[in-house]
């Protein structure tokens, strides 16, 4: 089991997209990269821990490749966007990759490569080793199963 940490917007439609593909075995949302510890999810949306929500995804590299994960995860950004994804806007919703692993770092790069060349404005989404992470609250982790009609920016189709 691999695992990669992915920050689209916010978390509950990244969670939901990703527990729909083949191979994906976990998820967990989550804040990382900030700078406070055990932060909640009012002081994350605050703004003052720096913090980004996330998604963990946890996956069965022989059912599916980085390489898709990443393909799927930039179907769903708007990787030029600064601080926002759809309506949500804060620091908090910035997109990034965060490897866990570091012989990720070359298909992660290669990939960010590939999606560059589509774009004349230079993709914002971060790629950063994963420095701190926090499980989010009970009640955020597979929000859309549990509120089928809840928020989210997210096509779940695609």
């Amino acid at each position: 089991m691999k695992e990669i940490v992915l920050a689209g917007g916010c978390f509950w439609g990244v969670e939901a997209y990703f527990l729909r593909k083949k191979g994906i075995l976990e998820t967990e949302v989550a804040y990382a990269n900030g700078h406070m510890e055990n932060p909640t999810y009012k002081e994350v949306c605050s703004g003052i821990t720096g913090h980004v929500e996330v998604c963990l995804i946890k996956y069965d590299e022989e059912v599916i490749s980085l390489e898709e994960i990443l393909e799927y995860f930039w179907k769903i950004i708007d990787p030029i966007a600064v601080d926002r994804q759809g309506p949500d806007v804060g620091h908090q919703y910035r997109t990034g990759i965060y490897y866990i692993h570091k012989e990720d770092l070359v298909v992660i790069l290669k990939s960010l490569e590939e999606q560059q060349l589509k774009y004349q404005e230079k993709i914002a989404t971060e790629v950063e080793p994963l420095k701190s992470y926090y499980t989010a609250e009970v009640h955020h982790q597979k929000y859309l199963i549990k509120n089928p009609n809840g928020y989210c920016h997210i096509d779940l189709t695609k």
